[in-house]
Formats: C-alpha cells, structure tokens, sequence
C-alpha cells in the first residue's frame, strides 16, 4: 500500500512541477533550459567532414594542440612513453623517438620532415592493406579524414615538435587588442573577447540583478541573498555597487565554508574509516582548520605547504601540526586477518596519488605498475614521489578503537588558547587527531615490481618527474621539500591547476575541462594564454585566492546573462568560449542550504562535529557489514538545520540525497564533479524530509502574515525561493495552481502526510490554506530556476 502511495505522490508532483515548470517558462527560457544544458556535448576530435575538411584544418599546425592529442588517442598505447609497450622501438611523444630509423632498414623513417611522400606514417595511415594499416584493425582504433589530414599536413609543414603545454614554465602573456574595449571590465574580458571576435562572435549582455547577485552569491558563499541584499543590490546605482557585493561576500564567515567544500572532495575528507568496518574518526578539527585558512585568506602556497608537510617546519605551530592531517584523510582498514604492510603500502599510494592529482593535476597512478602509458611519468619517479610519505611509522592495520598513530591530543584548554577557530563542545573534554610525523630511515624506499606490496624491486632515491621539474639537491629529501618544490617559480603545473579550478568553481568548466588531468589525454586549454596569464599573475600577486576569485566575479566575461542563441547553440552548444553566461545545476550542497536558507530553519554556526540530519531510517543497518556502524541516530534541534558541510559522512554509506546530485564518494581525491539530470533528483526534492519541513515551515510563515494578500505571499515566497521576484504572469499561474490545491486538499493524501512531522499549527491558520501552500511551495523548491545556476 506504502509503495502504491509512494508512487502516487511522485506521479503527482511529477506532473504538476513539469506544468508549472513549462507554464512559468517564456518560450526563450524554455530553450536556454533545454539546450544549454550541462549534458549537451559535441565530438571534438571528428572536427570535419570531407565536405569542409579544406576549412577545417588548421592553417599552422601546432604539434600541442592539433598533433599530440591525435597521436595520444590512436598512437600512445604502443609508441608513447611505456618501453615495456613501445613496438618497433618507434615512439610518437618525442622527437629524437620518432626519427629513428625503422628496424633494420635504415632508409625507412615514420616521419620525415616536409616529405610526405616518403614518411612512412602517412603510408600507413592511407594504407587500405589490413596487414599495414595504422592503427591495426585489432586495435579497434580508427583515423578519422580530419585526424588524417592534420597529420599529414604537419609533416609537410616540417613536423615541428614541441614538448606538452602544460609541461613548460609559464610566461605571462601581453593582453591581447580587441575592438570592442568598451565591453571589457579587466584583463579577463580581453582574452576572452579576443577569441570570441576571431570567431566573429559577439558577447551577451549583462544579466539582471537579481540573477547575478543570485550567481556570485552561490558561488562564493555557498548560499542564496537575502531579500533585502537583493534589493539593497537593485536600488545601488553606482559603479562598484557589484564589487561591494563581491568584497562582502569574500569577508562573509560562509566564504570559508563554501571554499572547504570543494576542498572536502580533493582532500576525501570523511568522518570514517572506510572499509568493510567503516568505524568511526575525528578528523572535524582538521576541516574546521581549512575552514579557518579560507577565511583567513591563508596564501595558497602557504595552505599546501602546511598541509602536506606542517609538521615538518622549524618550530612548527599547533596549526601547521593540525594542518598535515591532510595526509591522513586516507582509508584505514580494522578488518581482522588483513596483512599489516599491504594496506601500509595502498595508504602511502593514495599519499601519492592525492597529492599528484591535488596540485599537479596528473594522474600518477598509472605509473604505479609500469611506466605512464601517455604521460612521461617512468615507474621509477612514481615510486620516488612516493617515498616522500613512506617513512611515517603507522601500522596498516589498527584495532578496534585504536586510534592511528600518530595523533595528537587537543584538549578544550588548549583548543581555547591556540586554535580558537576551533568549535569543540562543552561535552567533548578532549579530541585525538591524526597527523604527521616522519622518523627518517625507518624503512628504505624501493621499487615495489607490478605495484605489489610483497614485490620490492631496487632502491630509488626521492624523485619527481623530470619532464615537469627535477627534484635538485636544493630540495630537502622530505615532505617539506617536496611542498618547496611545489612552489618553485620552474615548476608549470601548481598554479596552473589551481586558477584552473578556481575558474572551475566561478564557471562551471576549467579553462582545461580536465581539472584532475593536465597531462597528455587531458583536454587542451580553450584559452591558454589567459590560463598562463591568471598562473602568473596569481603567483605574483602572493597566491592570493580572494584577490582571484574577486577578479574573475567582476569581469565582465562572468556578469553575462545566459540566454542562448540559435547561433550559439550552432557554433559553441558547450559554452567553451564563453560568448554568454554559464548555466548548470548547483552543487547538491547548495540546494539543501539554499532550502534551509529560504524557509529560515539554516543554523549558520561555523564549525564542531559533524552532524546527523534526516536520513532513510535503517540504510546504515542495511548496508554495513562487519561491526562497523549499524545505527544511524539523528540529531535533534540544530542538528538538522546545520549546512550541508558538516554533515556526517559515513565511507560505505554516504548521505544518499548528497550523492544523488552528484557529490562524490570521497573514497579518493576528487577535484571535479559529474554533471547528472535523472529523476531520482526529482524524488528527493519532493520527498526528503528537509524539503518537506522546509515547505511546512514557509507556508506558516507566510499564513502569519494576515495583512499580506495572495499575490503578495506568492511573490515573496517566490523572491525567497529563486532570488527574483515573479512576473504578472507567473503570479496568475501560481494563483491558479494554489486555488488547484484548494479545491483538493481534502481528498490529496500527498498533503496529509506532508503534514505528519509538523508541530501544531499556530491558532488562526486554516489547515486547508496550510496544505495548499505548502503544496505551492514544494513545486517552488522542484523548479529548474531553483536548482540552476544561471
């Protein structure tokens, strides 16, 4: 009967959100929302037909751009960098590789530079003989006209090599000139705009205000505006009146929840242990410290150095010690009966891998048992990488109840004294925290063969990869040394990778649109000369996050509306070159705060343990195995209402409704979410319990107000909801809806048990009114301009 019921209420709210939604939708709206969606995507690699093929090719070939993303896709798996792989000793990824000479005969050579005719490439690759065509059938690769030409014409021109992009030092780049300077706000603006006119492409207006202030306010603090910022916004006509907003938001205490958010993901932050026992950790006095450093606008350089090596700096402070609790933010196994160095070993390969991703934005792990097959990562610099982590003295197996060492012990007295940010109950008398501690020599570092524990090859000294910088004697051999090397002004990844993803974060989509892979499968920059720029300018300006994050709100680039364009969508349906604003789904945090935030229930305390809010009751229970965590108990009171930041987040059994839109596991570093529209999205907002408290507690809110009229109340909880007041014709439609719910609230069982987990209603509210707006309201919260960014 339950399920029957379950179903009938989905089909209803299903239906009368997809009306709404179309009704409330203009015709241009409906569009934009349709084909500018997040999942529209388009072929890069298939860039021509026959028919315009001529068009399409490149007047100067760049070997980056146009050459090596060719030759990575059909070529690299067995002529990249893997010897082991490598066949007929020919190798595309560098150039002495591909001049050598083919086997015996040394009249034959696969590329010749200005001779197509005689390269034996391109009689390969227009070979119809199935014995000689590259890449062979069995391969299941195929060229395409496009990919062949290109090649082709790159030998004509001289094959001229080049060593990957974004392996070279960054060089900041002159702003470039363009016609319509009057456009541009900053620096950005001309990059972008350059672009946009070499495709004869004009850019969008600015968007309203109340979209904008929605957009920015999203984006740096995680949360909706008020109302009355959103009018203060409007009514300030002066020039700055947008970087006031952007300069209160950057001093606004949920900046730094907003930030640690993404930072949760890369650092796979959770509050257990994982595995099969999933135990329970403290490790929320490590993100109350991220939290405390984005606030504090902590100087990047300085934020990576105290994470992965605080421990390790002379004298070092409390701080810096809770701050190497990064490194520890990995699985640990209390199975019974595990081999003990096995798991040591995988916590020191996810060191390894996190930290290779988190700031360098490669994906070293494919080195782990053989040489990068596209990459020129050898096994021997991912294992010299990774004897930067591996003389912690920790076990790989801990009892029950055992806390892993090392930790240190932080009682409330000191708490009070040195970390002060911290937020640590009254109840709680005292935490242990996991951190670093090196002891040098406690075991030597080796080459483990195929990547198995109980396969140790010869010694390696500590190493980096040698295509992106060497790791000198300068550096010393620790963890403190490899943070120095980071920072180095010849290294050309680490600034690179974080504007990348602090643009990722403004615009949806990195200027490379694989934030966790800048190496030779990654995409390639649509704008490199503005990465480049942002890269060094942000290490000039001091590794400043605020100061970036505040220039790119301001551009103008990002202050354009979304709306789309019959052009655009033929020209760029991905929005790459940023010809308009950007629109996708906020991140699921945002969506749950937003409704917190709108119905007022949101307790805006910053910091302390995690907390339980509603959950399907028994998931735990049913989902664990071992002795781990069976029963999830929820909190009462301010435990629910608490941002989505600190909710408590079990391994094996994440918070289902997170999931759903699309937060990550955090079983490993994750640096860039998935994208996902799916109906489950929709049951959760209908029927998670949050949502359907908030609804509740707005439709008393508003009933309260007897002096306010029917179109008054709509549009205030419209206002609250979506940041923008509603037209006369989204007022009549809602007026309708609600007259709708009137009339069938008596028989509707979709709004009696809406009202089950509510208190009494307060005296004068007519219950029938209650349930129709409440009704009215969770079709709000169901609304695409609700959970779009845009």
């Amino acid at each position: 009967m339950k399920k029957r019921q379950a179903l009938m209420y989905f089909l209803i709210f299903f239906t009368a959100a997809i009306l709404i939604r179309w009704m409330l939708s203009s015709p241009n709206e409906e569009y934009v929302a349709l084909k500018n969606s997040a999942e529209i995507s388009t072929s890069t690699d298939q860039a021509g037909t026959e028919g315009d093929l001529e068009q399409a090719i490149p007047d100067n070939i760049n070997y980056s751009f146009h050459v090596k993303p060719i030759l990575s896709d059909k070529c690299f798996a067995c002529h990249g960098p893997d010897e082991a792989t490598m066949e007929s000793g020919l190798r595309f990824d560098t150039k002495d590789g591909a001049y050598v000479a083919l086997g015996e005969n040394k009249d034959r050579y696969a590329v010749i530079p200005g001779d197509i005719a005689n390269s034996e490439m391109i009689k390969r690759i227009y070979s119809e003989e199935a014995h000689k065509i590259m890449p062979p059938e069995d391969s299941n690769l195929t060229l395409s006209n496009y990919e062949k030409e290109v090649l082709k014409k790159w030998i004509e021109q001289g094959a001229k090599w080049d060593s990957h992009w974004s392996f070279k030092v960054p060089e900041k780049p002159s702003i470039p000139k363009v016609v319509n300077q009057n456009w541009t706000n900053n620096e950005i603006d001309f990059f972008i705009l350059k672009r946009l006119e070499n495709e004869k492409l004009k850019p969008a207006g600015r968007a309203e205000k109340e979209r904008l202030i929605r957009r920015v306010s999203f984006d740096l603090i995680g949360l909706p505006p008020t109302i009355k910022e959103i009018e203060d916004f409007v009514k300030d006509t002066s020039s700055n009146a947008f970087a006031k907003v952007v300069d209160r938001l950057l001093s606004d205490k949920a900046y730094g929840e907003r930030m640690a958010l993404d930072w949760m993901e890369v650092s796979r932050y959770a509050d257990t242990h994982g595995y099969q026992d999933d135990l329970e950790r403290t490790m929320w006095p490590w993100r109350d410290w991220v939290i405390h450093a984005f606030n504090e606008n902590l100087a990047y350089d300085k934020f990576v150095k105290w994470q992965l090596a605080g421990d390790q700096i002379d004298n070092a402070s409390l701080e810096q010690i809770v701050a190497s609790g990064f490194n520890r933010n990995h699985k640990i196994t209390q199975e019974g009966g595990v081999i003990d160095e096995e798991y040591r070993v995988e916590y020191v390969m996810d060191r390894t891998n996190t930290t290779a991703k988190a700031f360098m934005g490669l994906t070293m792990e494919c080195a782990r048992c053989h040489d990068h097959k596209y990459d020129p990562i050898s096994q021997k610099e991912f294992y010299g990488m990774y004897s930067f982590f591996n003389q912690l003295n920790e076990k790989g197996q801990m009892d029950y109840g055992e806390i892993p060492e090392p930790y240190i012990t932080l009682d409330k007295n000191t708490i009070d004294a040195k970390l002060s940010f911290m937020n640590i109950p009254d109840s709680i008398a005292e935490v242990k925290l996991m951190v670093m501690k090196d002891e040098k020599g406690i075991r030597k570092n080796k080459l483990l063969n195929r990547g198995l524990y109980d396969a140790p090859g010869e010694e390696v000294p500590y190493a980096l990869p040698e295509n992106v910088l060497p790791f000198s004697e300068e550096y010393s051999k620790d963890r403190l040394g490899l943070a120095t090397w980071f920072f180095d002004d010849k290294n050309p990844l680490t600034a690179r990778v974080i504007v990348n993803r602090l643009w990722q974060q403004m615009f949806g989509t990195g200027i490379v649109a694989t934030a966790d892979d800048f190496g030779n499968q990654g995409a390639l920059p649509t704008h490199p000369e503005l990465l480049d720029w942002l890269a060094v300018t942000f290490k000039e300006e001091g590794w400043d996050i605020k100061r970036m994050l505040k220039r790119m709100a301001l551009s103008a680039t990002y202050q354009q509306n979304s709306k789309i364009t019959p052009e655009l969508l033929e020209k760029d349906p991905e929005n790459q070159l940023l010809a308009r604003g950007v629109r996708y789904k906020l991140p699921a945090e945002a969506i749950r705060d937003n409704a917190l935030a709108a119905s007022g229930l949101l307790v805006e305390k910053v910091g302390g343990p995690s907390v339980k809010p509603y959950q399907p009751s028994g998931l735990w229970a049913e989902t664990t195995s071992g002795v781990g965590l069976t029963e999830y108990i929820q909190d009462k009171g301010e435990g629910l209402y608490r941002r989505s930041l600190y909710t408590f987040w079990k391994r094996t059994v994440p918070p289902p409704s997170m999931l759903t839109f699309d937060a990550a596991s955090r079983d490993f570093c994750t640096v860039q979410r998935q994208k996902t529209s799916t109906p489950l999205q929709a049951l959760v907002l209908m029927n998670d319990p949050q949502f359907i408290e908030a609804s509740e507690v707005m439709a008393i809110q508003v009933l309260k107000d007897n002096s306010s009229s029917e179109t008054k109340k709509i549009e205030t909880l419209f206002q609250k909801i979506t940041s923008r007041k509603p037209d006369e014709s989204e007022v009549n439609k809602l007026s309708a809806y609600l007259n709708e719910q009137r009339q069938e609230s008596t028989e509707n069982e979709m709004t009696k048990e809406l009202s089950e987990n509510i208190r009494e209603l307060p005296k004068g509210i007519d219950e029938k009114e209650y349930k129709a707006y409440t009704a009215l309201v969770s079709l709000l919260f169901n609304l695409d301009e609700t959970i779009t960014k845009s």
